[in-house]
């Protein structure tokens, strides 16, 4: 018995062109081939607000996924380069795990089932063994 599988490819949101509306980036991560988008939370403050969106803003959002077909299978993470888990600062300790959180309950109403960080405690801060127990 020969089982095929089916691989998915997909593509980074910032890969693509930034002046598109949501609809034409799901219609072009299509058109190029590929089978899911890539969903970016970084450290700007555009993408950061997404995590702020309301009920009925991820509700479009979702409905737009489902009808034009466009999985989003992860969240790329990487606000945590200005608000670092690892800080000296536990105000912004505080903040990054606000963001998470958020960012926990974005994917859940999107649907997106994984949530890839950044591996680092601090990127702007100096690396000390403090900031890698707090970052752990």
């Amino acid at each position: 018995m020969c089982i095929m599988t089916t691989n998915a490819l997909g593509i980074y949101e910032k890969a693509l062109p930034q002046d598109l509306s949501w609809r034409e980036t799901f219609e072009l991560t299509h058109d190029l081939g590929f089978n899911f988008l890539e969903f970016s939370i970084d450290e700007s403050d555009q993408r950061l607000a997404r995590l702020d969106w309301t009920r009925q803003q991820r509700q479009e959002f979702r409905d737009l996924m489902w009808a034009t077909k466009t999985r989003i299978n992860n969240l790329m993470l990487s606000g945590h380069r200005r608000f670092p888990l690892g800080s000296a600062n536990p105000q912004i300790r505080q903040q990054a795990l606000t963001m998470m959180q958020k960012a926990i309950d974005l994917c859940v109403d999107l649907g997106i089932h994984n949530i890839q960080m950044a591996g680092y405690d601090v990127y702007y801060e100096e690396k000390t063994a403090s900031s890698r127990e707090y970052f752990v």
